[in-house]
């Protein structure tokens, strides 16, 4: 892969196929050359690549159905990425934390099915 644009969806099998570290230099790249600052770039663009890796495996796991759920209510491609993404950091906050009982990914299922719109704007306050 040459460059990334979370606008665009990535071809999947060229996105998997492309090395996990390139992969997150490419997602780094972009948010630098569009100046968008945040406190951690690198931790930015790690869990938007894991949920761009989702994506990619379409139906093995629930995040390309709420990729498309989210956009039909009105999030960009870029803004519904990072809401999934931040379901993404509760699952691994509260992995570390001891705080999720069980299977994470029925954690993460389960919280991604309430993710919206109006939930994920809500939360970012």
């Amino acid at each position: 892969m040459d460059s990334y644009d979370p606008m665009v969806a990535p071809d999947p099998r060229e996105w998997l196929a492309t090395d996990e570290g390139e992969r997150l230099m490419l997602v780094e790249d972009y948010h630098r050359r569009k100046k968008i600052r945040m406190p951690n770039v690198r931790a930015h663009a790690s869990f938007q690549a894991i949920v761009e890796n989702q994506i990619a495996m379409g139906s093995e796991t629930p995040a390309a159905d709420k990729l498309q759920k989210l956009m039909r209510e009105g999030l960009d491609r870029h803004e519904a990425l990072h809401a999934i993404a931040s379901v993404v950091t509760r699952m691994f906050y509260g992995v570390m934390k001891n705080e999720i009982v069980g299977d994470p990914n029925l954690w993460y299922a389960r919280e991604l099915k309430k993710l919206t719109k109006k939930t994920w704007q809500e939360s970012m306050g």
